[in-house]
């Protein structure tokens, strides 16, 4: 099981009220709360080896040189140009939370992975394509869909309220939602655009023109291939609108698919039956008041 983590401490934070708190007032809503989805989880669905993926670059370089507007509308304002890595706009009162969250993971023993100038996407991209056997994915990003397979026994586990309700994202539900496999969500999430992501897409290509246009020339490649055959039944604006966006549709696929060859660092994903540093970990549960969610996510490993 592959946790997309900053996407479930983002939904524990909006979703678990800020009243809960550590003794000395500080808001520990997104620590309690992402505390309680991972015991939820593991009750649930009983994972061999679960890995937290972080963030290490939220907005890596290489994918903005490529797309100057890659998630350019969520940059701190008060971020200074040109002094290293955008900072990403935080609540103020997540953006403590988030060294806490770490600290926590890495006392109970659950691996904790992110790598420099890589997103967390990417790194569930390279696990997945190393994985020997069936994947769980926990995410609330669309864009993951891109790395289900069935054959492989990958699927996206889309939290709808809390985790307790999960979307079961495999090829058969895509098909249904968006008419593509997992294959072809990149090339329809990149001719569709997503604004979220400050991806611009193909001016009028929508998400369903996107899909008719996948169906009916197998890929972005073969797409392109029917602009320049005249014999093609693009209509004339399709034509038109793919041709002009030749600059962008040559660099979006590096953009938009996620990495599956990042070096990732030495970790050990079993779970733990008990607390790799149980000293500190008892010291960041009084500190923060992290109470009843720890104790569960740790009856729940003890299994």
């Amino acid at each position: 099981m592959l946790l997309d983590t900053a996407s479930l401490y983002f939904r524990a934070y909006f979703g678990v009220p800020d009243s809960v708190k550590a003794p000395d007032g500080t808001p520990v809503n997104a620590v309690r709360g992402l505390l309680d989805f991972i015991a939820r989880l593991v009750q649930d669905h009983r994972p061999d080896e679960l890995v937290a993926c972080m963030d290490a670059d939220w907005r890596p370089h290489w994918r903005v040189e490529l797309i100057p507007s890659y998630k350019a509308h969520r940059v701190a304002e008060e971020a200074p140009s040109g002094a290293g890595p955008d900072e990403e706009e935080i609540p103020d009162t997540l953006s403590p939370q988030v060294p806490v969250i770490e600290a926590v993971l890495d006392a109970v023993g659950i691996a904790r992975v992110g790598v420099a100038g890589y997103e967390a996407d990417d790194v569930i991209g390279t696990l997945t394509a190393r994985a020997a056997g069936p994947v769980d994915i926990v995410t609330g990003d669309r864009d993951l869909y891109q790395l289900v397979d069935d054959a492989r026994g990958v699927r996206v586990l889309y939290p709808l309220k809390g985790v307790g309700s999960l979307q079961v994202t495999d090829e058969d539900w895509l098909r249904s939602k968006y008419g593509v496999d997992g294959r072809g969500y990149a090339d329809l999430a990149l001719l569709r655009g997503d604004p979220s992501d400050g991806l611009p897409g193909v001016p009028g290509i929508g998400e369903k023109t996107a899909a008719k246009l996948l169906a009916a020339y197998g890929d972005l490649a073969g797409i392109m291939a029917a602009v320049d055959d005249p014999a093609s039944k693009l209509s004339p604006a399709q034509r038109r609108r793919l041709d002009e966006s030749r600059e962008y549709v040559a660099v979006a696929p590096k953009v938009v698919r996620v990495a599956d060859d990042v070096p990732l660092p030495r970790f050990d994903p079993a779970l733990p039956a008990a607390p790799l540093d149980p000293e500190v970990l008892d010291g960041l549960a009084a500190r923060w008041g992290l109470g009843g969610s720890l104790d569960r996510l740790l009856s729940v490993l003890r299994g």
